[in-house]
């Protein structure tokens, strides 16, 4: 089970190894068979559109689709991509019909592309305002004058709003990836300045040899790994005996894991535990972690699936929990699994939780993955939400998120300086000294290389 976000701020492409070309021979192919390609691939789109049909009409934990009319929903989209006239929009017109649903954890997940694309700028909420939270040293963005504290006024001429800032990163990272973007901001003067900001592009393959044996795809295969485990490991800060202070990128752990960085935590007084930006991730670790953080069992909520409701409860590690004073930092891209934990450290009164109101994204989905084609195969897929957690007050986090104890936001200047206020606060709260300078110093930012 998966209590994660959908892809956002950090999406990546997804590594095929098979062939993915079927659906975009059309990007590369004469004028004259452009008419009999575009017919080719509108009936992939169509097979596609019906088997993801299926995925929802199967799996989805309501059986009344929110009250949408899936069926009918899904036939004015076939009749859309009837009428299409390129391959992206083909691929948006499947990806509107599954977010018909408006639901954060039911999307599609189109057939990958043979390149990684990195634009070497972030962007993200902050209360109600988009900024540029991080700029890539050495990428186009730094060079055209892009500086983290810019305000964000629009992307590729959309508004960036809170609601729906996932799908706007979704669209121009994911569905249909582009070499540049183009961005408006306000800089901290009030000058407004656009861009046109170059992305560097890695060109890859479509068809990757993985067998045995030394080969240069075996290799990149492993470099990828090996990038995904640097920017995803845990790292923390010990202070004596007075506090760790962890970063949590995920929750993807294993026992063991969860069980080191909890005895960690268990040599010290206090546990910052900082979830911004964590999208969540394994029902498993989210139980595993809970356990280790209460002095009892917990019931987090309850999972509504279609045709039953089942008890979510985390086991105490009893003598092995930590016991000691807990703050939890959140922001706008903490979702999911992670939502769930400062929840219910709320609702259980064991710390405080600090920052920005969290994204509202808490479902429970299941992949379902899916190829079109025998020789030459498209990969696709759908996440389908199949569960709603329900907490003991009576109320699922799905488009409400965690209010936080503390509401405490970093300004343009603190962007700009890459100072961090908040977990200069969150130190201030279990009884250390720490300048947000200092603060901001201890958990850079760290590209995809």
């Amino acid at each position: 089970m998966i209590f994660s976000l959908p892809p956002r701020a950090h999406l990546t492409m997804r590594l095929s190894v098979v062939a993915t070309i079927a659906l975009f021979v059309l990007i590369a192919c004469a004028p004259a068979r452009a008419q009999q390609t575009l017919s080719a691939s509108r009936d992939s789109g169509r097979i596609m559109l019906g088997v993801l049909k299926g995925d929802i009409m199967k799996n989805y934990y309501d059986p009344t689709y929110h009250g949408v009319d899936v069926a009918a929903r899904f036939k004015e989209a076939e009749a859309q991509i009837k009428q299409a006239n390129s391959i992206p929009e083909i691929l948006s017109i499947i990806s509107d019909a599954m977010m018909s649903l408006d639901d954060s954890h039911t999307f599609f997940d189109p057939p990958s592309f043979a390149v990684s694309i990195q634009h070497g700028w972030n962007m993200q909420m902050i209360g109600d305002k988009c900024y540029v939270v991080a700029v890539e040293p050495g990428s186009d963005a730094e060079a055209q004058g892009l500086h983290p504290g810019d305000r964000v006024l629009s992307v590729e001429n959309t508004l960036p709003k809170r609601t729906d800032l996932w799908k706007l990163q979704y669209t121009v990272y994911s569905l249909a990836p582009r070499p540049s973007l183009h961005v408006m901001v306000e800089k901290p003067n009030g000058q407004r300045v656009t861009y046109e900001t170059k992305a560097v592009v890695h060109e890859g393959k479509t068809i990757l040899q993985l067998n045995s044996g030394v080969s240069s795809d075996r290799n990149d295969f492993i470099r990828e790994a090996e990038t995904d485990a640097r920017l995803y490991r845990q790292r923390y800060y010990e202070v004596g005996d007075e506090a760790l202070i962890w970063k949590m990128p995920r929750f993807y752990l294993s026992d063991i894991q969860v069980n080191e960085m909890i005895d960690r935590a268990r040599k010290h007084k206090a546990l910052i535990l900082d979830l911004r930006g964590n999208p969540g991730g394994a029902v498993d670790t989210l139980l595993k972690l809970c356990g280790g953080l209460f002095d009892h069992d917990v019931k987090l909520g309850d999972m509504k699936r279609r045709k039953d409701s089942k008890p979510l409860i985390a086991k105490t590690h009893g003598e092995n929990a930590f016991k000691g004073q807990l703050v939890v930092l959140v922001d706008s891209d903490t979702g999911s699994a992670a939502e769930v934990l400062a929840h219910t450290v709320q609702l259980e009164k064991r710390g405080t939780v600090i920052g920005d109101h969290t994204a509202g994204a808490v479902m429970v989905s299941k992949g379902y993955d899916h190829q079109l084609g025998d020789t030459l195969v498209i990969l696709y897929g759908a996440s389908v939400s199949d569960a709603n957690l329900v907490f003991p007050d009576g109320h699922s986090l799905e488009h409400t998120g965690v209010a936080p104890d503390e509401l405490m936001l970093p300004q343009a200047a603190d962007l700009a300086s890459q100072s961090d206020p908040v977990l200069a606060r969150a130190a201030e709260l279990v009884g250390l000294k720490l300048s947000p300078e200092k603060a901001g110093a201890m958990f850079p930012v760290e590209w995809r290389k």
